[in-house]
């Protein structure tokens, strides 16, 4: 049922996951052509009524589940958890993102696991990793975001009275996803580079993820004793970078902040004296006067609506952007020509829908061929997965 042309054909990943992050980091690995086995209590995977749906479908786990085998298993009962095993003896990868211990009251421990299966490289995600003080708490992705820093950078400089808003998607639990996706990659071709290594244990949380994300800043502050403050839509690494209104009302996004960039940038909006200002030649120079620059550019995109001022800035060849909502990405015409924006036919919904593709492209298969299904029903492959790839008489 896999694509023998994608990268990952031949590896084999068992999820035992919930939510978010775990069945992020197991759908990258099944859009690239790994065999991933989605095992879910028999009331499903709780994501599975997250946000719009279809007749009781969610849309959003049309995506989060596609390209993966479904089986149904009740793992607090015996038999689930010997059927587990069992997938476990031939799988090289296992992700999972219960709490801390959880596997290890349930008999499903890594040492059990490795002494089934040596080679077995397990991923655990979870909010704030395997061991520390916090071990223990619960954690979703916004405690990942408070935690990890971003959050304290989200607010707008000045405003106190509200609170600093969340990136608006589940940015903890995906970057959490493609490290750990990253980390069974790496793991497993350790594994066969070497063919008397080990399976290992691999532990990525919420908050670390996020704080890895935190460039400069921890050595800034043991250094210097600096705390970043927020900058709104700027940085104070580098300038200009920031959003600008423009005439519609409609906001501009704009990058110059390169040293020929920023040259090119000046002329286009008429600022030549800019252009060769001396204190603006370098980044460290352009950082210590933003303001004056990111005034500069807004009094130009003022006079402007915004694919105007886009236009403008594109023919220069600034980096720019209007900001996109949801539709104007699905009507883009890079995102079309790229297959970025998919359609895709589900038949649990009986619905043609759009789907993002893969993020990642290889030369000589195109887009659709890695979206080989979208999420299937709780249990939908039993009869494959346990008769067919593990020769049990009884599917489930």
């Amino acid at each position: 049922m896999t694509e023998p042309r994608l990268p990952l054909h031949g590896l084999k990943v068992v999820e035992l996951g919930h939510y978010i992050a775990g069945p992020f980091a197991a759908r990258l690995l099944a859009d690239m052509g790994a065999e991933v086995i989605k095992v879910e209590p028999p009331e499903g995977d709780p994501h599975r009524g997250w946000g719009s749906q279809v007749d009781g479908h969610a849309v959003w786990f049309s995506i989060h589940g596609r390209n993966k085998l479904c089986v149904a298993l009740d793992l607090k009962s015996p038999e689930g958890r010997a059927k587990v095993k069992r997938l476990l003896a031939r799988a090289d990868a296992l992700i999972e993102n219960f709490r801390p211990g959880y596997l290890e009251r349930i008999g499903l421990g890594p040492d059990v696991l490795h002494a089934l299966n040596p080679k077995l490289v397990i991923a655990r995600v979870s909010g704030f990793g395997q061991d520390g003080p916090y071990r223990d708490k619960p954690a979703f992705g916004s405690i990942g975001e408070a935690m990890g820093g971003i959050r304290h950078l989200t607010a707008t400089p000045g405003v106190t009275v509200h609170p600093p808003p969340r990136c608006g998607v589940s940015i903890s639990d995906d970057v959490a996803g493609m490290y750990a996706a990253m980390a069974v990659l790496g793991c497993c071709w350790r594994i066969k580079a070497d063919p008397s290594a080990r399976g290992r244990v691999i532990d990525v949380d919420l908050v670390s993820s996020v704080f890895s994300l935190m460039e400069g800043m921890l050595p800034e502050y043991g250094l210097f004793g600096w705390v970043r403050q927020p900058q709104g839509a700027a940085l104070p690494t580098a300038a200009p970078t920031n959003t600008y209104l423009c005439a519609d009302g409609k906001w501009l996004c704009v990058g110059g902040n390169s040293d020929l960039i920023y040259r090119r940038l000046m002329l286009a909006i008429g600022r030549p004296g800019l252009a060769e200002d001396p204190r603006m030649a370098t980044n460290i120079g352009r950082c210590a006067h933003a303001g004056e620059l990111d005034a500069a550019i807004e009094a130009w995109t003022r006079t402007l609506p915004a694919a105007e001022a886009e236009a403008v800035l594109t023919a220069a060849e600034v980096p720019v952007s209007r900001l996109y909502d949801m539709r104007d990405c699905a009507e883009d015409p890079h995102f079309r020509a790229r297959r970025t924006v998919m359609e895709v036919r589900d038949p649990l919904l009986d619905r043609t829908l759009l789907h993002p593709a893969p993020p990642f492209r290889f030369d000589g298969i195109e887009p659709p061929e890695m979206v080989r299904w979208t999420a299937p029903a709780v249990g939908a492959h039993d009869a494959h997965v346990f008769g067919e790839l593990l020769g049990e008489d009884r599917p489930a």
